[in-house]
């Protein structure tokens, strides 16, 4: 027989929400709120992992009372406020015990571990950057309960009988009616689920074509919506299922809009969400596409050794799936991991695997997201491994494939490899041939708002600085600084 899992710092009794916090949090997502935590966190020089689940548990009342760290954070991020004004329980009346003897207000020393640490998180005062308690980082983080009440509680809804929030992304195609507060959410059924669906793929094609920066925050209310669905259940499991994989889905969705427009934080946290789902359902698919997803933000934020392990789990969740493109793609984002590691050997061989891979063709199983995986990207992603390991020359190579084979209609894509061409070239010494492929860029801005695009072609702006009286550069400079910075 297992023990209780049930601590003298956890009441038997049933949670009771905590509206107040729910108040505070506002029009906010709980992945959006929860990076707000973060932000404030980093600004007195805490370290707290928060992500939806965290702040699902908090309004749930599954936590009645928070760790010092936290409660330093949500003290500095409403000031004036008391721990009571913000809904939760008297720090005495949790431990089970008095306070200690110098007060619960007492100033609290960043080398001290309190002597009664919130049970669902850890106290950390120097969390290293990869977080041993991120839901992407261990698969066997102490959040992870399986339950569906839990998974839901931190998803996106409201608590008691308040409003579910109207959902609409206008063009995108996605929408549910706002319900009344004193009317129950009625169940889902399968037109919701194909909804659902439908909207993933409209995001991913506005994206394909146009770039992330004008998406993301139309996105947020879609999302919510479908965690609103979720919660209020489906009378077939059927349509259950599809909710779950469309909902996870949408997430990634989201948090890659957060990714390519620069905002990680938001982006992990979203990605998060997915795998939350994908694990509670046991849907590998889901949880091989939210590893893939956090490999590649891990490599971006400068966490390769992250990047490495999320990509090798993907290719442990889709393993049995039955899918070679799947499997080349995941082998791709492992080869950008041992890159930033400079680590070439793996990720010639990483590299070499996704070749082989690939070259297996398409397959049935092949997923639906996988569409935008084509030998243009392929040859993108390597020239991204190339450049990070300072081979500007194959670099370029790659990269000018990947621009020459990328069907033109999807804008957003051809500005990312041409860019990333105009870089390698700089840097490889071409300062001519590296301004006539900034200009291609520069033509496409006008379609496309992604703020990884930009963030290169300043870059590469800048290593151009020194050949300014090189043929063509001065004009490109020129017409990059009057480029406007925002869209």
């Amino acid at each position: 027989m297992t023990s209780s899992t049930v601590t003298s710092s956890q009441s038997p009794r049933p949670p009771r929400p905590n509206l107040a916090f729910r108040r505070l949090r506002g029009q906010r997502s709980p992945a959006e709120f929860a990076a707000a935590v973060r932000r404030a966190a980093r600004e007195i020089g805490e370290r707290v992992s928060c992500d939806a689940r965290y702040i699902g548990r908090v309004e749930a009342g599954e936590i009645r009372c928070p760790n010092y760290a936290y409660e330093r954070v949500f003290l500095h991020m409403f000031p004036g406020r008391t721990l009571t004004d913000l809904g939760f329980a008297p720090r005495s009346a949790v431990r089970g015990r008095a306070a200690r003897a110098s007060g619960d207000n007492a100033p609290l020393s960043r080398t001290t571990r309190p002597a009664y640490a919130e049970p669902y998180e850890p106290y950390a005062p120097s969390e290293p950057l990869d977080d041993p308690h991120d839901p992407f980082v261990n698969p066997h983080h102490p959040y992870e309960d399986h339950e569906e009440s839990d998974v839901l509680r931190r998803a996106f809804m409201t608590r008691g009988g308040a409003t579910v929030a109207a959902a609409s992304l206008g063009p995108l195609g996605l929408a549910f009616d706002a319900l009344a507060a004193d009317r129950p959410v009625r169940r889902a059924g399968a037109s919701d689920a194909g909804a659902l669906e439908e909207a993933v793929r409209h995001i991913r094609l506005l994206d394909d074509r146009h770039g992330a920066d004008g998406l993301y925050r139309r996105a947020a209310a879609p999302l919510r919506a479908a965690y609103a669905l979720l919660d209020a259940g489906a009378a077939r499991q059927a349509v259950t299922d599809r909710l779950h994989s469309g909902a996870g889905e949408l997430a990634i969705s989201v948090g890659w809009l957060a990714h390519d427009s620069g905002r990680f934080d938001d982006a992990r946290s979203h990605y998060a969400e997915a795998l939350a789902t994908a694990r509670m359902t046991g849907d590998a698919a889901l949880e091989a596409h939210a590893f893939c997803n956090t490999a590649f933000l891990a490599r971006d934020a400068g966490r390769p050794r992250e990047a490495v392990r999320a990509a090798q789990a993907a290719q442990r969740a889709a393993r049995g799936l039955g899918s070679d493109r799947l499997m080349s793609l995941l082998a791709l984002r492992e080869a950008g991991g041992w890159a930033g590691l400079a680590d070439r050997t793996g990720c010639a061989r990483a590299l070499a695997r996704a070749q082989a891979l690939y070259e297996r063709g398409p397959s049935p199983a092949d997923p639906e997201w996988m569409s935008f995986y084509g030998r243009a990207e392929l040859e993108g992603l390597e020239a991204q491994c190339w450049s990070t390991l300072g081979d500007w020359t194959r670099a370029a190579r790659h990269a000018r494939r990947a621009a020459q084979l990328q069907d033109p209609h999807f804008a957003r894509n051809t500005a990312l490899y041409t860019a990333e061409l105009a870089d390698d070239l700089a840097r490889g010494g071409h300062p001519d041939e590296a301004a006539a492929a900034g200009m291609r860029v520069l033509d496409l801005l006008g379609q496309v708002q992604s703020s990884r695009v930009r963030t290169m072609l300043a870059g590469t702006a800048r290593v151009l600085l020194p050949h300014r009286r090189a043929s063509g550069v001065s004009a490109f400079l020129e017409r990059h600084a009057s480029t406007p910075r925002t869209i």
